[in-house]
């Protein structure tokens, strides 16, 4: 497996590349898709999808209606095949705190954003901030429920999990995290190196994969001090030069790309190729530590869809 090569720094032969398209995008391009997909077997492995019934590839949250979590966090989504986004927040002021109950199941249930996200989802943006700021009782006691929570989960996966487990939590903004690094530090990294390290303890051998959205760079090496062994950051939330400064040349951080998915749906072909190039140029090392993740949707124009997987072949190649 090359990513797991990649990882490690075996030097794999090509660089490693994962492609992933929201279920909208199938709803709306169907049979056209299919085609492209046929034509990649690189990339999706013989991937057949029943285009002509949505139920059988949209679940969960992407599935147009009204959901609620375990939590009782209210989700709405108005766009099938699209992931909703949470309307309703239990926590309404500082004293539901205290009330809040953990949730019973114990199934190993990690969603993305099962952490930061969480305690966003919890409060609403407003009020996690201002918790966050107080830095009083009540956001200690929340972040120790959410935490308590997520270690009976990441118990409970520990005995079916492979070479690599996968988790999601988008800490960063467009610019900078929300809160600050200093404050990250303090409340949230505890959090990660507590649950990471319960892997570790029980499965030493485990690569622990983080995907995290937004400008998340100054962290980077803390997520490593939290046992994490290659972090998917985005292309443009956090610049080119910064991930070469603080993955290549401050020290090695395993990184799967995640490629510049704005850029996608206006780019010309020589620009999608252009982007890819410069990206896998400069954070290319002979020894690994560098995969390319690429996630479309409806809005990519088929054309161009072709074009950043003609590009991905060529640079997936790429030797220095």
């Amino acid at each position: 497996m090359s990513l797991v090569e990649a990882i490690k720094m075996q030097s794999p032969d090509t660089i490693p590349v994962a492609v992933g398209m929201l279920p909208a995008m199938w709803v709306k391009y169907g049979a056209e898709l299919q085609r492209i997909v046929d034509e990649y077997p690189q990339f999706f492995n013989g991937r057949k999808v029943d285009y002509e019934h949505p139920e059988t590839f949209i679940g969960g949250t992407y599935v147009a209606g009204t959901h609620v979590d375990e939590w009782g966090c209210v989700w709405s989504n108005i766009d099938n095949g699209m992931e909703a986004y949470v309307t309703g927040h239990p926590i309404k002021c500082e004293e539901d705190v205290f009330k809040l109950k953990i949730p019973e199941n114990r199934d190993g249930r990690l969603p993305h954003g099962f952490m930061y996200l969480r305690i966003l989802d919890l409060c609403g943006f407003e009020l996690a901030m201002t918790m966050f700021a107080e830095e009083d009782e009540a956001i200690e006691t929340l972040i120790a429920k959410v935490l308590e929570y997520n270690c009976y989960q990441v118990e409970a996966i520990l005995d079916r999990i492979g070479e690599i487990v996968y988790f999601g939590d988008d800490l960063g903004m467009q610019t900078g995290l929300a809160i600050g690094a200093e404050r990250w530090r303090k409340y949230m990294k505890p959090c990660f190196k507590k649950l990471y390290g319960i892997v570790k303890e029980k499965r030493p051998d485990t690569l622990i994969y983080m995907h995290t959205d937004g400008c998340i760079y100054e962290i980077m090496p803390d997520l490593m001090e939290c046992s994490v062994d290659i972090i998917n950051p985005q292309f443009r939330a956090n610049g080119l030069d910064n991930l070469v400064r603080v993955c290549r040349k401050e020290q090695i951080i395993p990184i799967n790309l995640d490629l510049d998915r704005q850029l996608f749906p206006f780019a010309t072909r020589s620009q999608l190729f252009d982007h890819v190039g410069e990206a896998v140029e400069a954070l290319y090392m002979k020894e690994g530590g560098l995969g390319l993740n690429i996630e479309l949707n409806y809005e990519v124009p088929l054309d161009n869809v072709v074009a950043i997987l003609d590009a991905a072949e060529k640079y997936r190649h790429y030797k220095g």
